[in-house]
């Protein structure tokens, strides 16, 4: 039991200016807590939505160069919890606006493309450099539907790189110039807003993903740590990356030619052939013709007939050197 202090003993401790008791520290700030919007998603969901999202953005990036055919980077600039009244303020008028959902579930989102963003895009599709301007911001029919590659790329990665999660389909509903009309949620409710930074040399545009987050707590009970351990897609559960990568090289198209024979003739004679002339080849007709893939003699075989088609049938085979 430890020792009870006299009054004395007190009275001098108190008269010592309290020298030995401890110093408490204060906080410099207090952040207060808003108990009207809670936060649904953990820091922790928060950072497995920016991975998904990063390699959302890099999937993107990568169509665009090849769609424009110029250097396209598109990071994820932040993901933030507000409230739905807020991102409404922040949307300017007229916009670019596509409402989406997840299939077979009751969570909707908007696909917000900056105005400039939207006509810069255009305008590269169309074969421009994108630099032209127009006077008004309004997005006419014809801009929507070529914007609509684009679109529907980025409903396609967005179920690709979610597929760590869960296989889930994003299907665009319409396009909407007026955030007014949308109508995500109530105002009162929260949104998860992520924001990407699409970089087109030295111009700079945003783009920005909102999903009502009252329906997210189906998509979040999925986020286990055995999942998100691996950023290997559900589908690919259990198989090794030897497995996965070999069925696809199975089912890799590669193109083989076969070299009947060859011949060589002047200019003139070239000049003068007519229908039903004949050239003569070099080889004889029981020669071992070439067989090629992708330009590389890999087999030698006889020409044929197989089930009514043209075929050929191999005699040697390069890569082990045995005779079928």
């Amino acid at each position: 039991m430890s020792e009870v202090l006299s009054q004395s003993e007190i009275d001098a401790l108190l008269q010592s200016g309290g020298e030995s008791l401890p110093q408490i520290q204060v906080e410099d700030e207090v952040i207060p807590y808003d108990f009207r919007l809670p936060n649904r998603i953990s820091k922790t969901q928060l950072r497995t939505i920016r991975n998904i999202h990063e390699n959302f953005a890099e999937s993107l990036s990568s169509f665009l160069v090849t769609k424009l055919q110029t250097v396209v980077n598109i990071k994820v600039n932040s993901i933030d919890q507000i409230y739905y009244s807020e991102y409404v303020l922040s949307v300017p008028n007229p916009a670019c606006l596509y409402t989406f959902q997840i299939k077979n579930t009751d969570i909707k989102g908007i696909l917000e493309l900056n105005a400039d963003l939207a006509l810069t895009l255009v305008d590269r599709l169309l074969g421009g450099n994108g630099s032209s301007k127009k006077q008004s911001n309004n997005i006419t029919l014809i801009e929507q539907k070529v914007l609509s590659v684009i679109v529907e790329k980025v409903m396609m990665d967005l179920k690709k790189t979610w597929q760590i999660i869960d296989n889930m389909d994003f299907i665009v509903d319409h396009f909407e110039p007026d955030i007014d009309f949308v109508q995500l949620t109530s105002p009162n409710e929260s949104v998860l807003l992520i924001s990407f930074e699409f970089s087109f040399g030295d111009e700079s545009y945003l783009m920005n993903l909102c999903f009502a987050t009252f329906a997210f707590d189906s998509i979040l009970a999925k986020m286990s740590s055995q999942k998100l351990s691996s950023s290997r897609p559900t589908k690919n559960q259990g198989r090794t990356t030897k497995d996965i990568l070999s069925k696809h090289l199975n089912h890799t198209y590669v193109p083989v030619t076969v070299e009947l024979g060859k011949s060589s003739i002047s200019i003139i004679d070239l000049s003068e052939l007519k229908k039903g002339d004949v050239i003569v080849l070099d080889n004889k007709i029981h020669d071992e013709h070439v067989i090629r893939v992708y330009n590389k003699v890999l087999f030698y075989g006889h020409p044929g007939i197989s089930n009514n088609h043209k075929a050929v049938k191999i005699t040697k085979n390069l890569l082990n050197n045995n005779s079928h």
